[in-house]
């Protein structure tokens, strides 16, 4: 009951603190959790992370007859999101509000450098109905479009993301956070043809080709922003069963699309990696010892990327990540 406990605590915060830096306290408790951290390591966490928290805004009620769709993208929206989403999943229940709000939610689905999908994605691996609705209502203030990846018509049939990128040629742009910079690239010409140049058969083999890419990319370089198109996988094939099938291959074109927002606004271009790497139990125990909630995350998500898909790019990608935070700690 612990994590549940926390969970239930970690209501009290915002979803943001600093300069619009997302909240990560719920994500990292339920990533410790699956990693096996004990009941004291996860109170000893949560008191640690949330000296940088504010408070949460009072509750708001949602505006009478306005369509749910109305706040999308207003920061300020999140208490008044808190409570619809709150009573939506009190009265369906988590299946029928995901399968009607993750649709229209995609197509802003990397709001807060995707930080709504992750967290949404946690929340449902906690079975955390309230943490589900802070979760979504952090999505659907900070939604922002990147434009529609079925409007530009090309002549390409590719099949393979990789090779896609790799044509890409779109300098990082200069901004502090990686949605701005998410958000410049989409206003440069090549970034709709190039996120319309992918054909997408089978949304779920597209999404495994995403997220090997991102970690091998991840294994290769340590990218910052590289590493939450790792998670932000990892999260998506969470999600993806919740979609109705009808809907998953426009929710993995619109992924597709922020992923190349994403990739070009870290700066990298694909790169092979060739460094050895760490046993599951000493990554697993680095992390578990941790106060740094992105490294938790990444670790979790390479090992559950990794349960689920095989395959050693996950443990390729993890081990950097110890190599990243051990020389950070070191300096």
């Amino acid at each position: 009951m612990t994590l549940r406990t926390l969970l239930d605590d970690a209501a009290r915060y915002d979803a943001e603190y600093g300069h619009n830096l997302a909240c990560h306290l719920s994500m990292a408790l339920v990533a410790l959790a699956r990693l096996g951290a004990g009941e004291q390591r996860l109170e000893q966490f949560a008191a640690s992370y949330a000296e940088r928290l504010h408070p949460a805004p009072p509750p708001e009620p949602w505006p009478s007859g306005e369509p749910w769709k109305s706040g999308f993208g207003d920061p300020r929206t999140w208490p008044a999101y808190r409570t619809l989403f709150n009573d939506w999943l009190d009265h369906e229940g988590a299946g029928v509000v995901l399968a009607q709000a993750l649709p229209p939610l995609m197509r802003g689905v990397g709001a807060a450098a995707f930080h709504g999908l992750i967290r949404a994605a946690y929340a449902v691996a906690a079975g955390h109905s309230h943490e589900l609705a802070d979760a979504l209502a952090y999505w659907a203030c900070r939604w922002f479009t990147l434009g529609d990846p079925r409007a530009e018509r090309t002549s390409n049939d590719e099949r393979d993301p990789a090779e896609v990128l790799a044509r890409l040629r779109i300098a990082k742009p200069r901004a502090p956070l990686i949605a701005e910079r998410m958000a410049l690239v989409a206003q440069h010409p090549a970034f709709a043809r190039t996120a319309a140049a992918l054909r997408i058969d089978d949304p779920e083999h597209t999404l495994q080709q995403l997220a090997t890419i991102a970690a091998r990319l991840y294994a290769a370089s340590g990218n910052f922003t590289v590493l939450h198109l790792v998670t932000s996988a990892h999260a998506m094939r969470v999600l993806l069963p919740w979609i109705d099938d009808d809907d998953r291959p426009d929710a993995v074109q619109l992924y597709w699309q922020a992923f190349v927002a994403g990739h070009a606004a870290s700066g990298l271009q694909l790169a092979a990696q060739g460094e050895a790497v760490q046993a599951w139990d000493t990554i697993v125990a680095a992390a578990i010892a941790s106060d740094d909630d992105r490294f938790i995350k990444l670790v979790d998500s390479c090992r559950e990327q990794e349960r689920a898909c095989g395959g050693s790019v996950w443990r390729e990608a993890a081990s950097r990540a110890l190599r990243e935070r051990q020389a950070k700690s070191a300096g």
